[in-house]
């Protein structure tokens, strides 16, 4: 019996999406309904669980001092990280594209050099995590050495023979691991605002020009609308790396495993995830947190998107 065309044409394409499909599901989907399936579990990660549990893993999380604190962590994180970042790179994108005088785009240009800074920027992005890593250890050196004590010390805000304890400091810790993500990120998504900002018509600032716009109005009411829908995913992209902040955590702050700073004050889930995991032999309790970010992060990326939609600007 011959087939209909639409019916043809459905199973071409079932055809095609059937293997992406098929490696989704057992390598992405899959995974999460067996995490899912151990956090219910008292596992060590080693044998088989053997016994269940239910939820008793995740009322404990919620009873769990240093869940909760790692959880605040993030929070902030959450917050601050995405924030600056974003304003930072919008600014200085901003200031590449239209921060220079006459002549260019809609009457002004960028400064000059304007390549060689987007280059400058998007560097720490082509960096591993080892070699931030290794440049930051030396930045944040507890002694005059050390380039932001060298800095405090030459403004007056110590002495060589008290230096700051940035990394072992309950009040600087949390605080420098967010210094080293914005650092890293923000160069990347000025080079994607820049190159939406190339995009949006000459005529929008010609006009916004002629109607006698400074930079400052022109930013709020010409750039910025046109580029939300890039804010947007910006914003959903960052606040997932805020819910992970793993391998800086884990790598640069002191603590017995996986660091987590002084007292646990730059603790993060991801970082308390794996010590349970790893070293305490509590696989089904870290399960569970994995749960718990699964949810959170999802739930954050979902009202983001909601909080953030906006009537689509056409150009």
């Amino acid at each position: 019996m011959r087939l209909r065309k639409k019916t043809r044409e459905r199973l071409f394409i079932a055809s095609f999406l059937a293997g992406p499909l098929a490696v989704y599901l057992v390598f992405v989907i899959w995974p999460y309904i067996e995490t899912f399936g151990y956090s219910l579990t008292e596992w060590s990660g080693v044998a088989p669980p053997t016994k269940t549990v239910w939820f008793k893993n995740y009322v404990d999380l919620f009873h769990d001092s240093v869940f909760l604190k790692a959880l605040g962590h993030n929070m902030i994180i959450l917050i601050v990280f995405p924030t600056v970042t974003i304003v930072l790179a919008m600014f200085f994108a901003f200031m590449l594209n239209v921060g220079g005088r006459r002549g260019g785009l809609g009457g002004v240009k960028g400064i000059r050099g304007s390549a060689f800074f987007r280059i400058i920027f998007f560097f720490p992005q082509v960096l591993s995590v080892a070699i931030i890593v290794i440049l930051f250890q030396a930045a944040y050196e507890s002694n005059s050495v050390g380039l932001f004590n060298a800095i405090v010390i030459k403004l007056g805000l110590t002495d060589a023979n008290h230096p700051w304890e940035f990394l072992n400091s309950p009040t600087f810790v949390l605080w420098c691991i967010m210094f080293i993500l914005v650092w890293q990120w923000v160069g990347f998504y000025l080079v994607l605002f820049s190159a939406a900002m190339q995009q949006i018509p000459r005529d929008y600032y010609e006009a916004a020009l002629l109607d006698g716009a400074g930079r400052t109005q022109t930013y709020f009411k010409v750039t910025m609308p046109l580029l939300w829908d890039s804010v947007q995913t910006a914003w959903v992209y960052l606040a997932v790396a805020a819910m992970d902040a793993f391998a800086l955590v884990a790598t640069l702050t002191p603590g017995s495993s996986f660091g987590g700073g002084p007292d646990e004050h730059g603790e993060v889930l991801a970082t308390y995830l794996m010590r349970n995991f790893q070293v305490l032999g509590k696989a089904g309790y870290a399960c569970a947190m994995g749960v718990v970010i699964f949810f959170i992060t999802l739930i954050l990326s979902l009202v983001v998107l909601r909080a953030t939609r906006r009537e689509r600007l056409e150009y």
